[in-house]
């Protein structure tokens, strides 16, 4: 993944030859739990970091020390820069009570390399390696009653699909194999995947089980309907999705 963020309005238009896309990490706010499905991209972009989540969620009334568990998807910078900061001049973790959940083979892979993209997230890494409270999943796991994960692949070797059903509830969250609204009908085949096949396979079996199972879907990057539900299907034109605006009773 060879990217350069710039951050813009949401309604704003990109610089030419740039593609918009939006970063979307997911409050899950309960009462014994404050839960992130991934953290945003941090400090790695331009005029990004730890502030825009932050008042985010204090317009929830909650503090970054609130946070009790992220759960990543999968382990490329832009889902987990927001994780540490440098605010003061030094590496510090953004939520420091949390528990991080991520893919052990992932995770593994990952502090194996000798380089993570460059000299300045390899530091990063290190310093979340020491000092972050890692839960490393299997590839199918249950780490709480409410939450199930499973290994998918496609976009990465262990990319996570994230599920949430506490009874009532119930959010899907398929990282960057379901990224936005539209990618729920689109067949396609995308270079920057690491086993394309595989991603277009998940993304009709994902489908399925959201509109079979009444799952809303988490959309990571899309820039203006971010969470929806597939409420029927179209034998032309596919799946028919209803964009969810409102998020309070989450």
């Amino acid at each position: 993944m060879d990217k350069k963020f710039i951050r813009i309005p949401r309604d704003g238009r990109p610089n030419r030859a740039s593609l918009k896309i939006s970063l979307n990490p997911f409050l899950i706010n309960t009462q014994e739990k404050k839960i992130l499905f991934d953290a945003g991209i941090g400090e790695f972009g331009e005029e990004t970091g730890p502030k825009i989540i932050r008042e985010n969620l204090e317009k929830h009334d909650i503090q970054d020390y609130e946070i009790t568990d992220i759960f990543l998807s999968h382990l490329h910078y832009d889902h987990i820069g927001g994780l540490a900061h440098r605010d003061n001049g030094f590496w510090e973790l953004t939520f420091p009570e949390a528990k991080i959940w991520a893919s052990r083979a992932d995770w593994e892979e990952v502090r194996a390399k000798e380089e993570y993209y460059d000299e300045e997230k390899t530091e990063f890494i290190a310093f979340l390696d020491a000092k972050a409270d890692f839960h490393l999943m299997d590839e199918v796991d249950n780490p709480y009653p409410e939450i199930h994960i499973e290994t998918i692949g496609g976009h990465t070797k262990h990319h996570l699909a994230l599920f949430y059903d506490d009874g009532e509830n119930k959010y899907m969250k398929a990282g960057d194999v379901i990224a936005t609204r539209s990618q729920i009908n689109r067949k396609f085949a995308a270079k920057y995947d690491y086993e394309p096949e595989v991603s277009q396979s998940q993304r009709e079996r994902l489908a399925r089980f959201a509109y079979k199972n009444e799952y809303w879907i988490l959309g990571y990057h899309d820039d203006y309907h971010p969470v929806v539900k597939i409420t029927g299907y179209d034998e032309k034109t596919g799946y028919i999705t209803e964009p969810i605006t409102d998020y309070e009773h989450s």
